[in-house]
């Protein structure tokens, strides 16, 4: 994560901290609802801060694969045997992933719109 990610996530944390802190107090002062949804509101800053971490560590290893391609082209063999490895059937492949072989695990029955 960089600098301005941390940031983020502090200041997310502050908020759901805030946000805390308002659900505890309606639930002594005030009425059940209000605490309610501020506690459900405290989740949401949460939520945010495991985003930004995903996505921190999704770019680091994307500046690692990055870096391993430029020292021979590893990274490209690699992400391209992946995803010829990921291909359901040959089918699937050409029709860029909208039809089935009929032998396919993954194969869904196609559904007609016609009356």
């Amino acid at each position: 994560m960089n600098c301005s990610s941390r940031l983020l996530c502090l200041l997310y944390l502050a908020t759901s901290a805030g946000l805390a802190w308002i659900a505890v107090l309606e639930i002594r002062y005030g009425p059940a609802w209000a605490a309610c949804l501020f506690a459900a509101a405290s989740l949401v800053p949460v939520i945010a801060v495991v985003r930004e971490t995903v996505i921190g560590e999704q770019d680091q290893q994307l500046r690692e694969l990055t870096a391993r391609a430029g020292r021979g082209g590893e990274a490209a063999e690699a992400i391209v045997r992946a995803e010829l490895d990921a291909a359901c059937c040959e089918r699937w492949w050409t029709t860029l992933g909208s039809e089935h072989d009929l032998t396919c695990r993954h194969r869904s029955p196609h559904r007609s719109s016609a009356a």
